[in-house]
């Protein structure tokens, strides 16, 4: 569904991402893991075509530079993990944004389009805060929100930079959750970057490791899981463990480099 071919992205004079090639295939969940700065939030800007690169996406067997950008909005739906929000703006009307790509030039949204979105925002837990505004929301609430906005989009791939971020544990699992239910529903095709190994390792189907915006490993959770890779890539201590279904658990350990 997704695939790249020695791409790289240069800001700032520095080579951010540096020749990195993927295949994703459709229903599968791919997770970027890597230490702060490796690149993996320019990576994901780069496949939804908002950075400019080297190299060649393709999407659903379709280059993406010849894609225009509503055409790319009906393969392709972002959750960035720092969005700018407007503060004055209703919870539904901002979730609603996600139907664009479907609306006409100077149109209005449909009763479906409508629908779409009140759905998302009943799946999400978010009905409640529907007319309340996203400047009065909390971090978790506000990220459910954008999440709400991506899965409007009814996109077959989402690209989610850190959904998790500011959730707490419980509202952290029932995003995850959704996203594999819907993925696993209506064959969804996932790329997230997630910073808990652990978390990446237990939903994803393949993880691949960045450092230093180059691709260093990547293969199944237990193969990329590994105390030397992530000792070295991340400079800690670890432990890892077999867990449920066989799939990596990752334990920090006292009185490693920094103990």
């Amino acid at each position: 569904m997704i695939s790249t071919s020695a791409l790289s992205v240069r800001l700032g004079g520095r080579e951010v991402v540096s020749g990195v090639s993927l295949v994703v295939p459709r229903g599968a969940w791919l997770a970027i893991i890597g230490p702060n700065g490796a690149g993996k939030s320019t990576l994901l800007k780069a496949v939804m075509g908002l950075l400019p690169h080297r190299g060649d996406v393709t999407l659903d067997g379709r280059p993406a530079a010849g894609l225009r950008p509503r055409e790319r909005a009906r393969l392709l739906a972002y959750a960035p993990q720092t969005p700018a929000l407007p503060p004055d703006m209703p919870v539904f009307d901002y979730a609603l944004l996600g139907r664009t790509p479907y609306i006409p030039y100077l149109g209005r949204e449909s009763r479906h389009d409508r629908e779409v979105t009140e759905a998302v925002l009943d799946r999400l837990d978010l009905s409640a805060l529907a007319t309340r505004r996203v400047g009065e929301l909390s971090g978790g609430e506000r990220q459910r929100v954008v999440l709400a906005r991506a899965l409007a989009q009814e996109a077959p791939v989402l690209l989610l930079d850190e959904p998790t971020t500011a959730l707490d544990l419980g509202h952290q699992q029932q995003v995850l959750e959704l996203v594999d239910r819907l993925r696993r529903a209506d064959g969804l095709t996932v790329v997230t970057t997630l910073h808990d190994l652990t978390v990446a390792g237990l939903y994803a189907d393949a993880l691949l490791l960045l450092a230093e915006g180059r691709a260093v490993a990547a293969g199944e959770p237990a193969e990329v899981l590994t105390e030397p890779l992530v000792g070295q890539h991340f400079d800690a201590h670890v432990k890892i463990e077999q867990g449920p279904g066989g799939r990596p658990v990752v334990h920090l350990v006292r009185g490693g480099p920094c103990g």
